[in-house]
């Protein structure tokens, strides 16, 4: 038995991850002919005198456990064997990569639990199909941004066919098959009702992005004072612990200072705010106090969005959200207005940069008085204009989130190396884009797409490069992968060109954490 196996399996602590060449010189040189898998040599973990990593045999992965003990083996499913080294007695599982599995695991191994990301600048990189968290491990990793690999919101699980607990055992996974020992943070995003909070929170999620976007009164943005009153009139007073007077007591007239300028709200934008507002605020104060119950003292961050919405959010209903959520002393770590411009997916910011600019500047301001506090960019993925005026202007009070554009590199690992296919994606995704549109704020256009059929296998990845088509493959990602003539050879696909959609992923990520990274502007 190699001496560095030997030690590996003498240790009861955790020890710190093995330099790459040694890692794969005992991979080539005992574990792959030990277990009959390829095995990833990045995964190899020791602790507990056991040694943890993964596997790959006829494209399924597995979790291999050599020890010392029978004892650790016994804990977890699979096939348990003994196995002789140089006289050794030693206990060698396979098993699959299973959540009873994963849970275990995470007991013997705490890097591979989720955990609060705190004020620094973070990025969140969702992956609706739980292959990409290695790519992004590779970008982040040059980065000092803080990530979190496992983020999914309800309506993305719906769509995917996933729970909440296969979406976050996926990233740990990832997290193992990277050896990734700098913490991540676990996003339940876009929750709506108390019934999604738990699933999440029982899953071992850390982070809570309520969306009471559908409690948003767009109608108060030009409604007329005498109905801005009725609607303030009826808010939920009990929930929000106030009147209507002690709110305009609080709020109105009273000086702001905000760094570079003073604010003094007047009394129509603050019942223009709360009418617009205030069952955002009631809706959101009760999700908050059932997470505080179901997390049981364990610890958690809040993220509050009313991005997804048809009007912006001003400077003024900024400051009575904040100024509001304080009061009722709910704790968020980050929060995403709706910006101006569009934020539409999978594309480059559409709007005046210059305007979002002077606006984005004003709400940080806010973040800093009331908080401080991170702003997010929603819809965040490909808006690679954006990230350095935000970045400047925020310096660390930022959050980024991404999701379908992994899901669109995977296609464009899928027209490079099976062309049919991706032209199959691209016709069914067609006759799906009008129904799956509704959900989203997207303008692609059908008619735009250009010809693809005929198009030569080389250039069909130039399609990801196509607005309308980009946006088109990314809204319709749920019946494509719900599809049963597409789903199998789509997943086949790619675990059989694992590296190269783990490149691309990189690359993509690499693109979008470099222009994520500009310094604080004065």
């Amino acid at each position: 038995m190699p001496k560095k196996l030997f030690d590996l399996l003498n240790s009861s602590d955790l020890l710190p991850p093995l330099h790459a060449s040694e890692s794969e010189q005992l991979a080539r040189a005992v574990l792959n002919d030990l277990t009959q898998m390829s095995v990833y040599s990045r995964s190899i973990n020791a602790a507990s005198r056991s040694v943890f990593f993964l596997g790959r045999r006829d494209g399924d992965k597995k979790l291999a456990i050599l020890s010392r003990s029978a004892d650790i083996p016994a804990r977890f499913e699979g096939q348990t064997r003994t196995t002789s080294m140089e006289k050794d007695e030693l206990h060698l599982l396979i098993g699959p990569l299973s959540a009873e599995n994963a849970r275990h695991l995470r007991e013997i191994l705490p890097f591979l639990s989720a955990k609060t990301i705190g004020l620094s600048k973070s990025a969140g990189c969702g992956d609706r199909l739980g292959l990409a968290t290695p790519g992004h491990i590779r970008a982040i990793s040059k980065t000092g941004i803080a990530p979190i690999f496992a983020q999914q919101s309800v309506r993305e699980n719906e769509r995917t066919g996933r729970t909440p607990q296969q979406v976050l055992d996926d990233a740990m996974w990832g997290v193992f098959q990277e050896n990734w020992r700098g913490g991540f943070g676990a996003d339940a995003d876009h929750l709506k009702t108390t019934r999604d909070i738990d699933a999440f929170a029982a899953a071992g999620y850390t982070f809570f992005t309520i969306d009471p976007g559908e409690f948003v009164d767009a109608g108060a943005d030009s409604a007329t004072l005498a109905q801005i009153s009725k609607k303030v009139e009826i808010l939920p007073w009990d929930i929000l612990e106030s009147t209507p007077a002690d709110m305009l007591r609080a709020l109105v007239d009273k000086t702001l200072d905000l760094g570079d300028f003073d604010l003094c709200l007047e009394e129509d934008q603050v019942l223009r705010a709360a009418a617009k507002y205030g069952n955002v605020i009631a809706h959101t104060v009760s999700m908050y106090r059932h997470l505080v119950e179901v997390m049981h003292n364990q610890p958690f961050e809040l993220e509050v969005s009313v991005d997804e919405t048809d009007t912006v959010t001003t400077l003024s209903e900024h400051v009575y959200i904040a100024a509001e959520l304080k009061r009722l002393e709910v704790a968020w770590l980050s929060m995403a207005p709706r910006y101006v411009g569009h934020f539409e997916k999978g594309v480059d910011f559409i709007g005046d940069l210059n305007h979002f600019g002077e606006s984005f500047k004003q709400h940080v301001a806010v973040a800093r008085h009331y908080g401080p506090y991170k702003l997010s960019l929603h819809s965040g993925s490909d808006k690679f204009s954006v990230y350095p005026i935000a970045a400047g202007l925020a310096g660390d009070l930022i959050h980024l989130k991404t999701a379908g554009t992994s899901y669109l590199e995977a296609l464009r690992t899928i027209a490079y190396y099976d062309p049919d296919l991706f032209r199959q994606i691209m016709n069914f995704a067609i006759e799906r884009y009008p129904e799956d549109r509704a959900s989203y704020h997207v303008s692609a256009e059908i008619s735009a797409v250009p010809e693809f059929n005929t198009r030569p296998d080389d250039r069909l990845g130039d399609l990801l490069d196509d607005f309308h088509a980009r946006e088109i493959l990314h809204v319709t990602y749920g019946s494509v992968l719900n599809d049963s003539r597409l789903q199998r050879p789509f997943l086949e696909t790619l675990l059989k060109h694992e590296d190269a959609y783990t490149e691309f992923v990189e690359k993509h990520f690499d693109r979008h954490f470099r222009l994520f990274e500009a310094r604080i502007v004065d």
